[in-house]
């Protein structure tokens, strides 16, 4: 339905509609039709009744009276003219300066807004990989900023730098799944073929709750949905929280005890006699083993399970029986699997998939957890020796030579106890010396 120009109603449309009854329809309006325009109308409610006004019809001669006649149905008549004057249109130039123009104002600001925004997007797409460097690096360096600077002591540095790497390794994790979600996203909408099968909880949908559970959860490998425990078990937690606190107080009885009156009795293993360094080590050995048990227990037996109940997170495979490992290659395999998991899936096959040989991916993996040991030990001593840097790489070699004895005998107990005597009797004493004689050099100097 189409709405005229103006409502015309009242007298004034009484008027016209009396003209229209005693003159007929002409074929144009005459000067006092066209005294019945939208201008000269008055707009009142189409209901009321006619107030016995009369108007001069034919020049005054003629009058009448109308009464009871709704002035709406004389609009809305098909007799009534659509065309009652000489208009023009709103962008002649006889009328384009007194037309308001606001709509297309607004149109032009949208459309500004629209093309910048494109361009902001396209922008941001472009640089999207330096602004996850920049964030990512920033994790790792003001904690470094922050050791350095505030001189803590060597137990909260340790913590503080384990955190920030674990953040860092959460933060590629997510950003690169995400990533390929949307690559596997977009080649679906186009019908191209995907070489890999995704759960249906796996499609790229990323929401904030996700991203929340990911950051605490016990995983470094983001993925939108994980499995689920249907409840907490209260009374297992308890039983968790009660292990974890006895086993670090036996550790940390183990380091005073035994640990430190060693090292305290000993010489910087590089500077002095060969054989009492070896005695040193070994006479280390032992307690150092049974601190690394306690550690390992507490941390990714009852501090990861204890978050994963808490969280109910169901993959709870944190580790394998690495003390089976045949060769050292085996026990970084089994022994530390959310790290293994995020090396695999962010950095060894990516490395694979650029066309780099195996041999250099498997390099290029020792050398980022090299690098990443180096930050959790170095920093917090303030000490920039390179032990944990070149006794991860050395791990390379070792990896080489622990397989080809593995080969040659035959023998699973053979690689077993060689990989036990080189990880757990000779390097980790070693390095525990090494770092404790240059950091008691390091204050003897600031004194």
């Amino acid at each position: 339905m189409v709405i005229p120009d103006a409502v015309e109603s009242g007298s004034d449309l009484k008027q016209c509609g009396l003209r229209r009854r005693n003159g007929g329809l002409h074929d144009s309006p005459t000067e006092e039709e066209s005294s019945c325009s939208e201008e000269e109308v008055v707009k009142e409610s189409s209901s009321d009744e006619c107030n016995g006004k009369s108007d001069n019809l034919n020049g005054g001669d003629k009058k009448e009276q109308v009464s009871d006649v709704p002035g709406v149905e004389f609009i809305y008549r098909a007799s009534f003219p659509a065309h009652r004057r000489n208009k023009e249109s709103p962008l002649s130039s006889d009328t384009i300066f007194r037309q308001s123009h606001a709509g297309l104002f607004n149109l032009c600001v949208v459309v500004l807004v629209a093309v910048n925004s494109r361009l902001i997007i396209e922008n941001l797409m472009k640089v999207v990989v330096l602004l996850h460097i920049i964030i990512t690096t920033a994790t790792l360096l003001y904690p470094v900023l922050v050791i350095l600077r505030c001189d803590s002591a060597f137990v909260f540095g340790v913590a503080l730098m384990l955190f920030a790497c674990i953040v860092w390794l959460k933060l590629v994790s997510y950003a690169h799944t995400n990533y390929d979600l949307r690559a596997i996203s977009k080649s679906t909408e186009k019908g191209e073929a995907v070489t890999i099968t995704l759960n249906i909880d796996d499609t790229y949908d990323v929401s904030f709750k996700s991203l929340v559970y990911f950051t605490v959860a016990p995983t470094l490998c983001y993925q939108p949905s994980y499995p689920r425990t249907p409840s907490i078990r209260k009374g297992w937690l308890l039983r968790q929280i009660v292990k974890l606190i006895i086993f670090t107080g036996v550790m940390g009885f183990i380091i005073e005890q035994y640990i430190n009156p060693i090292v305290q009795n000993s010489q910087h293993p590089l500077k002095g006699n060969l054989l009492y360094a070896i005695e040193r080590i070994l006479k280390l050995s032992v307690p150092n083993l049974y601190v690394w048990f306690c550690m390992f227990y507490c941390f990714f037996h009852l501090w990861l399970n204890i978050l994963a109940e808490l969280l109910r997170f169901g993959d709870r495979e944190f580790y394998k029986d690495w003390w089976n490992a045949k060769n050292v290659g085996d026990y970084w395999r089994l022994w530390n699997m959310p790290v293994h998991k995020w090396m695999i899936r962010h950095l060894y096959f990516p490395c694979i998939r650029n066309g780099i040989p195996k041999g250099v991916a498997l390099l290029i993996a020792f050398l980022v957890s090299a690098l990443f040991h180096e930050l959790c030990i170095a920093i917090p001593c303030h000490i920039f020796k390179w032990w944990a840097f070149i006794g991860i790489m050395f791990q390379v070699p070792v990896v080489l030579i622990t397989n080809l004895v593995q080969n040659k005998f035959q023998n699973s107990m053979v690689g077993n106890m060689t990989f036990w005597f080189t990880f757990c009797i000779l390097g980790q004493p070693m390095c525990v010396l090494l770092y404790y004689h240059d950091l008691m050099n390091r204050e003897g100097k600031v004194r």
